[in-house]
């Protein structure tokens, strides 16, 4: 079979429309719909079915689907393999994964001191959540994922390298003129009035176990799709929130922080495969690290490269 038939099928299923797909190739419809009808009759099964708004995938397309767009993604990685080694390129590209706030935290700091220390690099930034990137990591999509050990907690797999990086001390986000702004570590019972905003369910899970020690409700009110829009009612005086320290630096002006008293916790890692690693997995390490120590919410002590002797189970970032 001829992957370029393949490309065709995948991309059918992704816009639900032969026309849309022949512009998208540049391909006429009757051509895609022959590849299509091809492909049905090399696998003796319908792959697609018409109906009045375009077409969709059978259940047999979608499983035909699944695969494909795993092969036609390996095969892409290849091509750009050999690309790389006739242009001699010394490094493949570096594909790093990171939860949301590593991704706006720490992460494009290290990445600005692998850079520095090490020259060109070419690199791409995947923000999601840990399973996710965990996952993505055994894929192969990912030489590293920096990840958090939040509810749901990280899986410990034999085909990944986990490296301890640090602790992260949680903090409230607050809109500006609160009644807590600019004060010192706040109790969580000072707290218990307040109508809070969550966007996952890790961060949900700290602060409901958070409120829970100081013998409180948290009154999670509010659900966000994601950070950004949970800043957003935060700094519309809507809500507050709890955040992972990393963020101090890249949030948003018009928000304020303020530290808890004996505050949640999660650990940070990188994940990378323990088979053929990328050259350069080893020394961005080292710059997260750094810019982990530097870092002004950071709560580890000693080396980061140690974990804690009693790590918080379940703790960080879904």
């Amino acid at each position: 079979m001829e992957l370029t038939v393949w490309r065709t099928f995948v991309t059918v299923c992704r816009l639900g429309s032969l026309s849309a797909a022949a512009a998208e190739l540049n391909h006429t419809q009757s051509a895609v719909s022959r590849q299509i009808s091809g492909l049905e009759r090399q696998l003796g099964v319908a792959l697609v079915r018409r109906h009045a708004r375009g077409v969709r995938p059978t259940p047999a397309g979608e499983v035909f689907q699944r695969h494909a767009l795993a092969t036609l993604k390996e095969a892409d990685r290849a091509l750009r393999a050999v690309r790389d080694f006739r242009d001699g390129a010394p490094v493949r590209p570096l594909a790093v994964g990171a939860t949301p706030s590593l991704a706006a935290g720490i992460v494009p700091q290290a990445i600005r001191g692998l850079l520095e220390r090490s020259g060109p690099v070419r690199w791409s930034l995947l923000p999601g959540l840990s399973a996710h990137l965990h996952d993505r990591v055994i894929a192969g999509d990912l030489d590293v994922a920096v990840v958090t050990d939040a509810p749901p907690g990280l899986p410990h797999d034999p085909r990944l390298e986990r490296r301890f990086l640090g602790t992260d001390e949680m903090v409230v986000v607050l809109p500006l003129g609160h009644p807590q702004a600019g004060q010192g570590p706040v109790a969580m019972r000072a707290l218990a009035d307040e109508t809070w905003v969550e966007d996952n369910d890790g961060s949900a899970a700290l602060l409901r176990r958070q409120a829970a020690r100081a013998e409180v409700t948290a009154r999670i009110d509010l659900a966000a799709a994601d950070l950004h829009g949970k800043l957003a009612l935060v700094a519309a005086g809507h809500a507050i929130a709890l955040v992972p320290g990393v963020l101090r630096r890249a949030l948003r002006a018009d928000v304020v922080t303020v530290p808890l008293v004996d505050p949640p916790t999660r650990g940070l890692y990188t994940l990378t495969p323990r088979q053929d690693p990328h050259p350069a997995a080893a020394a961005l390490f080292g710059q997260l690290a750094a810019a982990c120590d530097s870092s002004p919410a950071w709560a580890g002590s000693g080396t980061p490269s140690s974990p804690p002797e009693k790590p918080y189970v379940g703790r960080g970032e879904a």
